[in-house]
């Protein structure tokens, strides 16, 4: 049986213990991890499939920046005939979608590992580092929307209704499974989106595994009806076929207790893809030969970049569960 083998320290140094200089893998190119890797990525992140991605083309290394014109605002008056009727001057007013966050992956392949037929080191750590990027990837991303979300929903301190504050304004976590249902919950993020005119295609709904049990239970029929029609299939962390209360439903790990009132508490977000923009690339891979063992070395950089661009069309709840 395939051993570690240890250092002076006693720490492995190796994947196994080595047999030989055979190099059966030693001529791999670091495009095909790249590719791997992006490929793995992109079908397992929940923040690609809630923001807009359309600059992620834009991109190369890290401290890139993308300006990003804004939508002008056009005044209507009213017009009397033969009256002069005021103009709108249009402006290039813009923000910076900056890449400022980076992450990076490095896995030893050892030669005698290429020997195991039944096993595709390259593929199997290559699915491995892609889904450690997008785990840290959606976390650092929605950490992000959660601190620049426009509105909390919550209980207000004062009066204990469920309310809409401002984020200057303390609020307490609602509890969803006394206070509120979490249909209703979720009908109140329907609402404020409709008062900031905020377009109902492209709104989605993000949420903790704890959060949709508590949904589920609310009503039998979600499960049966809402939830993939009884599929079952999951991908991108889409738990529903249809909408509910106008939404795309997403469920993460990594919300959970984020910058809530308090640890007991749960986070969700829901919003417009449109409100925030987001760009990523593995900006390169590189394969090279371990000086301490028989194998090689791959190691890539994943840069990325977050932008709040529509405070408005994202929102942030607190919510408890008894």
């Amino acid at each position: 049986m395939a051993k570690f083998q240890t250092g002076v320290d006693g720490s492995a140094t190796s994947n196994f213990d080595l047999g030989g200089t055979n190099q059966g893998n030693g001529y791999f190119l670091p495009e095909v991890y790249s590719k791997k890797v992006l490929n793995f990525f992109r079908k397992s992140s929940v923040v690609e499939a809630i923001t807009n991605t359309d600059y992620t083309g834009e991109i190369s290394a890290f401290g890139d920046s993308v300006n990003i014109i804004k939508e002008p605002t056009i005044s209507v008056s009213a017009y009397t005939r033969g009256s002069d009727t005021a103009a709108t001057l249009l402006t290039d007013a813009e923000t910076q979608l900056v890449v400022d966050q980076a992450n990076a992956f490095k896995f030893i392949v050892d030669d005698i590992e290429s020997k195991m037929s039944h096993v595709n080191f390259k593929e199997v750590a290559a699915s491995s580092a892609a889904y450690s990027l997008k785990d840290a990837f959606d976390f650092n991303v929605m950490k992000a929307m959660i601190d620049g979300a426009g509105t909390s929903i919550g209980i207000d301190a004062a009066d204990g209704d469920t309310v809409a504050s401002d984020l200057s304004t303390t609020t307490t976590s609602i509890d969803i499974t006394g206070d509120v249902d979490p249909l209703d919950f979720m009908a109140r993020f329907a609402r404020e989106l409709d008062e900031a005119n905020v377009p109902e295609e492209g709104r989605y709904f993000v949420a903790s595994p704890d959060f949709y049990e508590q949904l589920s239970q609310s009503s039998s029929k979600l499960l049966s009806v809402d939830f993939n029609a009884g599929q079952g299939s999951i991908r991108n962390g889409l738990v529903s076929s249809g909408k509910l209360r106008g939404f795309d439903m997403y469920k993460t790990n990594n919300l959970t207790g984020t910058n809530a009132p308090d640890t007991a508490s749960g986070v969700v977000l829901a919003g417009h893809m449109s409100a925030v923009a987001t760009a990523q690339t593995i900006t390169s891979t590189e394969v090279l030969r371990d000086q301490d063992s028989f194998g090689d070395i791959c190691r890539g950089l994943h840069v990325f970049g977050r932008k709040v661009l529509r405070p408005e069309a994202l929102l942030k709840g607190f919510y408890t569960i008894d």
